[in-house]
């Protein structure tokens, strides 16, 4: 090897040399040497390799035919018996192996042969001359012509093959040899595969019971005609059994998440086998347990399937009422009226049927913000059994088992038209089918009376119908026979809803197919045909029997029926008035994120929140004659009044101007800088009526500078500083303001030219600006998509409008210098850049004393322009090691800014990488980049906001947890818009909590669409009617609230689970609604800091000093709400406490921590260790401090330790006599201000990013 070390294969890609030329560089003594990669090398390879399996195979063939022929004849000639003798011999196993093995073989044969010899010449028989035979030269012979070395031509008997297994045998109880060792692996490989045969065959059998569990399990499911279900139910199904079972093991966990991914490769629905071999491909590699907890997960699953579909009935009930009542077509309906008319039927509901209905006058149909402070703080000494609030927000697992046994009772006679499900036809023209007369209600006889009584029948088994009216209309006895007959219901009504497990049948009804959009749209006169009274409802009962098709129902109202109410009025006209305009406000409604919910509105209910008002007020297990007779009161006493269309058309109105308006501003703003000078607008609105109202348009301008005195001095009008401006000028003028508004939009968007092509450059610009902020509204609270879409929205606008240029682009933000005070008291620090500038400028800092322009820009407040950085000198330059003839470019600077327009960062951008000549920024470029900036600062603000509401919702479940420790776990998801595709929005689940407190910030967080998970569409549908929904979900009571943001949407929602049917006890019930409606306060408040129509309010005097903790909104919040409560207490208040001679502990405890908050100074003096110079301090003084102390205040000192040491244990208090309100406002008082105390002071109090939140949560 070592005379060939210099000789090298030719590289790849090298030419074919001559022999010549390759003896000229190697010296002359080496050869050429074939390539290892030549053709005729792989050609052999592929042919020996073929040879080499086609030997391989035929020597395999002839060991199998030698094995089956030696098979046959050992079946033929079994082996002798006498052989096994030689294991009992007394030599030694080395011996009696080297015997059998070597010797024996071929000695038996040969004394065989022998004896046969020697009868056959008779030598045993006795004869005058003796044979002439040598037995030992015979065997001699015989050795020696056999020789085994030699000759194998013997056929072995059946003796030879006995010794042949025995000395195998014995050969393997031979220690330490090589027959021994392969005897003991021939062992082992035969126990192993026995093993794998008998696991496989467990395998299979489990494999068989498995699939035939599930094939019984099919059967739970409501299947359509064909009996196929939805594949998206299983799908759903499965993926929510992963987040219930917690005993899944991880290696199935991963497998089974991994394969739901996959699209489903059955189609839309599948049948009994498709769904064996479907669930059992998830499932095969689970163990016993985890699969059994499958199938009741499953069952679970197939009945609340079930009840979703009969849910869906009755909300397609729902939603034709809607429309019968919504006869002017405005979209919506008097939200007191309906909830008044809820206050009447529910009052006149029997005892019975309100305990499965939810109180009107009690959260949730009423709002937390709408409650009074006695709904929220009275009765906190009530304990178990006192009262239950929101007796229709939990129904219990005996209540709904008893509907169904009542719903599926077989016996005829008391059942009898006690129901009212179908009353007679002559019963029901009393009241003009609006409701029954007292006629309707007879019927039923004394034994059926008798039979719902004892089984506590409520009115949602007797048709709503109070027991008291039933019993006196049951007077007539034998009289109502007849009709009790004719009410009598057919048997298949009698299996009931729950009952059904094969179809679909009886739980849908004729209208249970979705209403398409142009059914909506009709005119007044054309909606769609609803029949009064009780005709209609017979007539839904007796279709309930019809199967349906297997689709599914009335999930995602909001994107079904989101347009209901919102088109453009017929007078409207702006396609024709403003043809110019008309394509841009389509364009600006096409950039919008899908309609996703409907906003909340004290004063009206739409249609998804008209249903679920409705869900929600007839509670779980729905039944539908209640249904029915609550829709029949409702289409009775609704009226909908001409002050409430015309109020909703105003409303409509009023959007469809301010799409008019943003298509105004958009034509002038042709370069998308997100703001108009207010002097450019004067000028243009001068020449209105040729300047005749010139002094109208000065007076509207000082009138508007009064009003938005920031906007006035900036002299920059954003959209809605656009709007509200022309607003103003159109009060200022004469003639309906209406009209006004349309003749200046008309005469301003006619003083603009733009031509074809400038139209198309804003189009582009704009729905590059479009993608920044949907990028934070998908973010997750997290900042990178953000800077990735504004860096792809510069370098794009560079490559299409900017001659394509190659720019570099950085954003810095201002912070408040910590490290080097004296270096300035603020700087900037770069948090995103373009890849190529990442290893020079990203995480740098630059400080006032330093180089550059950025700092100038901040303090004008406006973009700097920097032509030619190399003639500028005061630049500078992050890349040191760029060369000086490489410096030269331009520089642009341009400041960020909030709604108030207060200066926060900076966006920089040169073209130092642009060798070109032109590389100056053009006018309409900069203009760009001021609305890329101006994009920019909205996305992070709401990027900002979210990570507050997040920690908010934080400080929210830390307080909860210690308040109501019954809940089991809860959920905090953010609404993120969606598109066409995920069915109108999604959830991203941030924040989850267990029992124990622990809380875990998903750092990946989960994204959960519509169509995964129809078995979490009770989230869904919270966020369609921004509203409270309770569902119950596998079994567990589920509780969906909504935060909203300031225009009444849902921002986000808490999913609250209390567990399997257990209602919360009442104190507990009451603080999480506290909890909710200071954290709805605190969500709206942190929203009203970025904006600039509102403007966030400072109570405390942290909120002053710019201490904007999240947490300490919470508290505030809190601190608030019991001020108010502490305010109506007086000196009589505290009799009880007074009256104690030997108080509790944990009552002289309470007093002890208020009063030293008040007075840190009396720590350890008689006015607070005697108990009788305690209570002398409870007073109007005492209440009157309490409501004005700021614990956050700098003069405060807090003894913390010693604080928490007094109140701790009192929210966890077992027990609170009655009469112990005041001494718990005490408690909630002093730990509010202990905790606001220590977020003021702690190290955490500041808004601070999703990634830190971690660090940041409470314990």
């Amino acid at each position: 090897m070592a005379q060939a070390g210099g000789l090298k294969h030719p590289e790849d890609g090298d030419k074919c040399t001559t022999g010549s030329e390759m003896e000229r560089k190697h010296g002359g003594a080496e050869l050429p040497h074939l390539s290892d990669r030549a053709p005729w090398r792989e050609c052999f390879y592929e042919k020996v390799q073929q040879r080499s399996l086609s030997l391989q195979e035929v020597k395999v063939k002839m060991v199998r035919e030698q094995k089956a022929k030696e098979e046959k004849v050992k079946k033929r000639e079994p082996c002798d018996v006498l052989c096994q003798e030689w294991f009992g011999n007394e030599e030694s196993l080395d011996a009696r192996t080297y015997l059998i093995d070597r010797l024996l073989p071929t000695l038996i044969p040969g004394v065989e042969k022998l004896l046969m010899a020697a009868e056959r010449k008779e030598v045993f028989e006795p004869a005058e001359e003796p044979v002439r035979f040598d037995p030992i030269n015979f065997l001699g012979e015989y050795l020696m012509r056999h020789n085994p070395q030699y000759d194998t031509s013997t056929k072995p008997g059946p003796y030879l093959r006995g010794l042949k297994e025995v000395t195998e045998e014995l050969r393997a109880n031979i220690p330490d040899t090589a027959s021994g060792r392969l005897a003991r692996m021939k062992s082992e490989a035969k126990t192993k595969r026995k093993e794998r045969e008998q696991a496989e065959n467990m395998k299979r059998q489990q494999k068989e019971m498995r699939k035939a569990a599930l094939a019984a399990q099919f059967k739970e499911w409501a299947a359509d005609v064909n009996g196929r279900i939805p594949v998206a139910l299983i799908q759903s199904a499965l993926r929510i059994f992963l987040d219930v079972c917690a005993s899944t093991p991880i290696d199935a966990r991963k497998d089974c998440e991994r394969k739901l991914e996959i699209t489903d490769k059955w189609g839309e629905n599948v049948n009994a086998d498709e769904f064996t071999e479907y669930v059992h491909s998830y499932t095969e590699n689970f163990p016993d347990g985890a699969f059994q907890e499958v199938l009741k997960h499953l069952s679970q699953c197939a009945a609340d399937s079930q009840e979703s579909i009969r849910r869906d009935t009755c909300r397609q009930m729902f939603i034709d009422l809607f429309l019968h009542c919504d006869r002017a077509q405005v979209g919506a309906l008097d939200r007191p009226q309906i909830v008044g008319l809820l206050e009447q039927f529910y009052e006149r509901s029997s005892v019975c049927a309100r305990r499965r209905f939810c109180n009107p006058k009690e959260w949730p149909i009423v709002e937390l913000q709408e409650a009074s402070l006695e709904d929220l703080w009275g009765g906190l000494e009530d304990q178990e059994g006192h009262e239950e609030p929101g007796e229709g927000l939990v129904v219990s697992e005996a209540e709904i088992s008893e509907r169904e046994v009542l719903a599926q009772e077989p016996a005829a006679d008391s059942r009898q038209g006690s129901d009212g499900m179908e009353p007679a036809a002559d019963s029901r023209q009393g009241s003009d089918g609006m409701e029954p007369a007292a006629d309707s209600r007879q019927g039923s006889d004394g034994m059926g009376t008798v039979i719902l009584e004892q089984m506590d029948v409520s009115e949602t088994e007797t048709g709503g119908i109070p027991m008291e009216e039933k019993q006196a209309a049951e007077s007539g006895g034998a009289e109502d026979a007849a009709a009790a007959e004719a009410m009598k219901e057919p048997p298949a009504r009698q299996e009931g809803f729950t009952g059904q497990h094969s179809n679909w049948s009886g739980q849908q009804t004729s209208s249970g197919t979705a209403l398409q959009d142009e059914d909506l749209l009709q005119e007044p006169g054309e909606g769609p045909a609803l029949s009064d009274g009780w005709d209609s409802a017979a007539a839904d009962s007796q279709q309930h029997e019809e199967p349906c098709s297997g689709d599914l129902l009335t999930s995602g109202l909001s994107f079904k029926h989101g347009s209901h109410g919102e088109r453009i009025p017929g007078d409207w006209g702006c396609e024709k008035r403003f043809p110019d305009l008309h394509p841009t406000m389509a364009d600006i409604q096409s950039r919008r994120a899908p309609r996703v919910g409907s906003a909340f509105d004290g004063s009206c209910l739409d249609l998804q929140r008209f249903v679920q008002l409705m869900e929600t007020f007839l509670g779980e297990g729905i039944a539908v004659p209640a249904a029915e007779e609550l829709i029949g009161f409702i289409k009775e006493k609704y009226k909908q009044t001409e002050e409430e269309k015309v109020k909703q058309l105003e409303k409509a109105h009023l959007t469809q101007r301010e799409l008019l308006l943003e298509a105004l501003f958009e034509k002038w703003d042709i370069n998308a800088s997100g703001f108009l000078q207010m002097e450019e607008v004067e000028a243009g609105l001068s020449a209105f009526k040729e300047g005749m109202e010139k002094e109208a348009m000065r007076k509207a301008k000082n009138q508007f500078c009064s009003r938005y005195p920031q906007i006035g001095r900036v002299g920059k009008l954003s959209p809605k500083s656009f709007q509200a401006f022309l607003e103003v000028v159109a009060s200022e003028l004469t003639g309906d303001d209406d009209e006004v508004i349309d003749s200046i939009v008309e005469f301003l968007a006619s003083s603009v030219e733009r031509s074809h092509a400038e139209c198309l450059q804003s189009l582009a610009r704009r729905r590059w600006l479009h993608n920044i902020q949907q990028a934070a509204e998908t973010s997750g609270a997290r900042m990178e998509p953000v800077y990735d879409a504004v860096l792809k929205a510069l370098l794009k606008d560079a490559e299409a409008h900017g001659d394509n240029k190659k720019i570099s682009a950085y954003i810095a933000l201002l912070e408040e210098n910590q490290l080097s005070p004296e270096r300035g008291q603020t700087l900037l620090r770069y948090v995103t850049c373009t890849t190529d500038d990442a290893p020079y400028v990203l995480n740098q800092i630059l400080y006032r004393d330093m180089k550059g322009v950025s700092f100038a820009a901040v303090e004008e407040e406006k973009p700097i322009h920097v032509p030619r950085v190399q003639l500028h000198g005061n630049i500078h330059f992050w890349n040191q090691d760029r060369p000086a003839e490489q410096r030269r470019g331009s520089f642009l600077v341009l400041p960020l800014q909030d709604a108030q327009w207060r200066v926060f960062g900076t966006l920089g951008l040169d073209t130092l990488r642009d060798q070109s000549e032109k590389t100056i920024f053009l006018t309409h470029e900069i203009s760009f980049y001021q609305g890329v900036s101006h994009a920019f600062s909205k996305a992070y603000h709401h990027v900002c906001a979210l990570g507050s509401v997040l920690q908010m919702a934080l400080t929210a479940l830390d307080w909860l947890h210690h308040r109501v420790p019954s809940i089991r776990t809860v959920s905090m998801y953010l609404v993120e818009p969606g598109n066409d595709q995920t069915r109108g929005c999604a959830l991203r689940r941030m924040i989850t909590t267990d029992s124990t407190g622990r809380k875990e910030i998903h750092a990946s967080p989960v994204l959960l669409l519509r169509k995964e998970n129809l078995f979490r569409d009770y989230l869904f549908k919270c966020t369609d009617c921004s509203g409270v929904v309770c569902s119950s979900v596998c079994g567990e009571q589920h509780i969906a609230v909504p935060l909203r943001d300031l225009s009444g949407r849902a921002l986000g929602l808490f999913d609250i689970s209390i567990g399997h049917h257990q209602p919360l006890p009442p104190h507990q019930q009451k603080d999480l609604q506290r909890m909710l409606k200071m954290a709805q306060a605190a969500c709206s408040e942190i929203l009203k800091m970025p904006s600039e129509e509102t403007k966030a309010s400072h109570v405390l005097e942290a909120e002053h000093r710019n201490v904007r903790h999240a947490g300490i909104l919470f508290h505030r919040f809190m601190l608030q709400d019991l001020r108010e409560r502490i305010q109506t207490l007086n000196a009589e208040s505290f009799a009880e406490i007074k009256s104690y001679e030997d108080p509790p502990a944990l009552v002289h405890n309470i007093m002890k921590a208020v009063l030293l908050l008040l007075h840190p100074e009396w720590e350890g003096t008689e006015k607070i260790e005697n108990w009788n110079q305690c209570v002398l301090q409870l007073d109007d003084n005492l209440i009157q401090e309490m409501h004005c102390f700021d614990p956050t205040a700098a003069s405060v000192h807090v003894r913390a330790e010693l604080l928490r040491g007094c109140i701790n244990g009192a929210a966890q208090a077992a027990a609170w006599t009655r009469g112990s309100i005041p001494a718990r406002l005490l408690e909630r008082w002093a730990h509010t201000c202990l905790q606001l105390a220590r977020l003021a002071t702690s190290n955490t109090a500041q808004r601070l990013p999703m990634d830190q939140l971690l660090t940041s949560a409470p314990d």
